[in-house]
């Protein structure tokens, strides 16, 4: 597919804050900023945490429903602001996403986010407030396993990633399975960032819109018909949230298929939206809406990417945590 040459502007955004190491031992908090949670998968996946060598803190609270939210705006924020202000807790995962996480943005107070950076962690609907955090609060969010979707089933976190990205000092390389494929040739750094397709594309034209200059972009979604995932595609370009990215990373896109015969891959639907614009394409990162270890990928950090052929490799170049 050809290219389109871009002059690519660098990005002069200041390093992000890296919260405190995760070890084991440390208390994880637990909230549930989106939608109403059951507390059978709540139990099961602080169980998991349990065994992993965490102590699983949440407030009674949490199993709170407003309608097919876990419980009002208020309830939502203070659970936040509370995880992040208390000092013995050293990481704030979500329960699960779903949808409200975006009533939390224009009601948290960040001065206080900012003022106790820690290690915040989810995806699908949560990542209004990855990437709200890792812009307004300046510092590094975590896109990946929540507790009571994976960590609840067996096999459902990639332990390797999780430890690597909450808890080292080295580079490491993202763990990629033979289902990972290149759709575009090329290497390139950047700032990783991204996360489900949907809420980024929700994010534009509000003041919570996304930043993408200088950035490998990670996307990725559930259940969305290839067309569906076209226009949001093409919504990105249209806005130019593509003219200065350094690369991008798709998902595995689970379930997000018109029919079983559909004649085409959903591959060749976004290479047709973003064969041109030379960088660096893979696609099939199993991080967010997957079928099992789901990656734990640090948004706010330098990555390389490089893709040759059938060779892909993601690699983050610093830590994302501080020791």
């Amino acid at each position: 597919m050809p290219s389109r040459k871009r002059v690519r502007k660098k990005s002069n955004e200041k390093p992000r804050v890296k919260p405190p190491v995760l070890c084991p031992g440390d208390t994880i908090g637990i909230i549930a900023p989106a939608s109403n949670i059951q507390r059978e998968d709540l139990e099961a996946g602080c169980e998991a945490l349990r065994r992993a060598g965490y102590r699983p803190f949440y407030f009674d609270s949490i199993l709170e429903q407003d309608l097919y939210f876990a419980g009002s705006i208020e309830r939502r924020v203070r659970e936040v602001e509370e995880m992040f202000q208390r000092n013995d807790i050293r990481a704030i995962v979500c329960a699960r996403g779903g949808y409200g996480a975006n009533y939390l943005l224009n009601a948290i107070d960040i001065r206080k986010i900012k003022s106790h950076p820690k290690i915040f962690l989810g995806y699908s609907d949560v990542t209004c407030l990855l990437t709200h955090f890792a812009d307004a609060g300046r510092f590094v969010a975590f896109h990946g396993p929540m507790v009571a979707k994976d960590w609840a089933h067996e096999d459902g976190v990639d332990l390797r990633s999780w430890q690597e990205a909450l808890g080292s000092s080295s580079p490491w390389d993202v763990p990629l399975n033979a289902e990972v494929r290149g759709l575009v040739d090329g290497e390139t750094e950047g700032i990783l960032y991204g996360g489900c397709l949907s809420i980024l594309v929700a994010s534009l034209a509000t003041a919570y819109e996304i930043n993408t200059t200088g950035k490998i972009l990670f996307l990725e979604d559930v259940a969305a018909k290839p067309f569906q995932i076209d226009r949001m595609l093409m919504q990105l370009k249209f806005a130019g949230h593509f003219d200065q990215v350094r690369g991008i990373v798709f998902g595995q896109m689970l379930d997000c298929v018109q029919r079983t015969n559909q004649g085409y891959t959903l591959e060749e639907v976004v290479a047709r939206i973003v064969g041109d614009l030379g960088v660096p394409v893979a696609f099939g990162v199993r991080s967010g809406h997957v079928t099992s270890r789901n990656i734990t990928l640090p948004f706010g950090v330098r990555a390389k990417l490089k893709v040759n052929g059938k060779e892909v490799g993601l690699k983050i170049l610093e830590s994302a945590v501080s020791l």
